[in-house]
This record gives C-alpha cells, structure tokens and sequence, in this order.
C-alpha cells in the first residue's frame, strides 16, 4: 500500500459571487455549509457581491450563511453590496455600504494571522464607482503594514472582490481602479495567493511580476479568481454552474482545489486542482 501523504499545513475555503436574490439550486447554499463545517478548515474567505441588489432581506441571508461556518471568516464587499444608483443616489455616493456595515461587518478591510497563515482582505466596491472596482491608498498602506508585521514564513493571501490585472484567460475584463499601486504592493509584501471574484468564472493563473529595479528575478503570485459559489449568475462556460475554491498549502507548495456543485448528487465535486511551488524570492 502506499504511504499516506502527511496532511496539509493549512486548508482554506474560497467562495466570491455568492448573490443572495438568485440562487441557482434550493440545495447548494446547505451543500456549501456543510462540506466547509464537515472538514477541518483554518478560515473562509469570501470575496464579495454576498447580494444581488444590496436588499435588506438578501444580506440577512448573507448573514444566516455566515454564521453558518464554522471556521473563522473574512469578507469582503463587492460592487452588488453597495446600493444601486436607481435606488438612492445621495445613499449610493455617501452612504453605499451601509447595509453591508449593518449586516455584514463594519470592517472592510478584514485582517486574520494564525501560525503560518496570514489573509488581509482590500476593500474595491464604493459607491463612485459604476461596475468597476476602486482601491483607496489608505487600505494599501494598511495592507503593507500588516503584511509587514508577519513572520517571513507565512503563507500571505490578499482578497479583492476586483481584479487588480488583466488576465489573458480570461479574456478582456474589469480592473479596479488603483489597481497597479495594490499590485505593487502586494509583490512588496510577498503576497502568494490573490484571492477574487465579479467575473464569475472560475479560474486560476500564475503571474511572474517583475523585479523591482534590476536586481533578481521577479515574484511569482497566483490568483484565484472563483466562480459563483451558489447563483444562477454564471457566465461563458461557467454558465449555470457554481464553483469555489478549496485551497490546501503545505510547507512547500500549495493548490487550489475548484470544485464544481453537481445538480444530480446534490454535491460539490473537484472539477480541476493545481499545484504550485511556494515563491520564497525575497524571505528571510
């Protein structure tokens, strides 16, 4: 028989899109739930847009789910969180995400550290933006300064409801304004793992950043972007299916597991995993 692998260091849960007010399958929200709580995670993230229209009765199902972990969570809003333009336009610039602040979380900047693991988490949905994201310099000197009291071993995740570059995969697309500053500062702080979402379709790159200056190589990132975890909001050939992102990360490499809700079982199921050698460039 073969020798049976030593466990992961560390398991995370990724869920973006998850659109409370267009749910694709009365099962998927309880199947999400209880393959999370059934398994032994170190913490959920989850990369925004929890509502469809930012209603008040979609984010108190938002917060039901939530409570529903077990294991420790970070959020994130997304661009559906914060209240449409048709709706209020004074509550839309100046007051956007009240109803994410009241039934969600007052911090939009979430942070969590723990042996080996540390998640900080980028506000990109404000009420002056349309569709796009916007990154403020503030959360970006915020997320430099926690990244920078981490051990050099941690295992560093950043989550953005936006994307912060284009990604040729998947096709032309968003990026938040403020983007490239975010960018340049998560290759500063040896961010290894780019959590995100709004697009809809699942789908994981490696990106080689450049060296700052001419000294070295440059560091590689990943990013994840996750499908939608439970809606009917898919797109291309992610239409009508929901995806998240099971990430497992060892002390030498890392995967992330998509797995794919399958309507006949009732059940999420691995669709693809890939694996990738943690970047020490730079670590002490």
């Amino acid at each position: 028989m073969e020798p049976t692998a030593p466990p992961p260091h560390l398991t995370l849960a990724h869920l973006s899109d998850v659109h409370f007010g267009r749910i694709s399958d009365e099962r998927v929200v309880g199947a999400l739930v209880d393959e999370v709580n059934d398994a032994d995670l170190d913490l959920v993230v989850v990369s925004g847009d929890l509502t469809q229209r930012a209603r008040r009765n979609e984010f108190k199902a938002a917060r039901a789910m939530l409570d529903a972990f077990g294991p420790p969570v970070i959020v994130v809003p997304g661009n559906h969180d914060v209240r449409a333009w048709w709706h209020n336009p004074f509550d839309r610039l100046w007051r956007s995400s009240k109803r994410y602040r009241k039934y969600i979380s007052e911090d939009v900047t979430p942070q969590f550290a723990a042996d080996g693991l540390a998640a900080f988490g980028l506000n990109s949905a404000h009420g002056w933006t349309i569709k796009g994201g916007r990154i403020r310099p503030e959360h970006v000197d915020e997320m430099e300064a926690f990244f920078g009291r981490q051990p050099d071993d941690a295992f560093r995740v950043l989550t953005v409801h936006h994307h912060l570059l284009l990604l040729d995969g998947l096709g032309n697309h968003d990026i938040s304004r403020g983007a490239r500053l975010a960018l340049e500062a998560a290759q500063s702080a040896r961010v290894d793992l780019v959590l995100c979402g709004h697009l809809h379709t699942s789908h994981v790159a490696p990106v080689e950043l450049a060296p700052a200056g001419d000294a070295g190589r440059g560091h590689r990132l990943v990013i994840a972007s996750a499908g939608t975890a439970t809606s009917n909001r898919g797109r291309g050939t992610d239409r009508g299916v929901n995806f998240y992102n099971w990430i497992e990360i060892g002390a030498d490499q890392f995967s992330v597991c998509e797995r794919q809700f399958d309507p006949d079982t009732g059940r999420f199921e691995t669709e693809r995993t890939t694996t990738f050698d943690r970047d020490t460039t730079g670590r002490g």
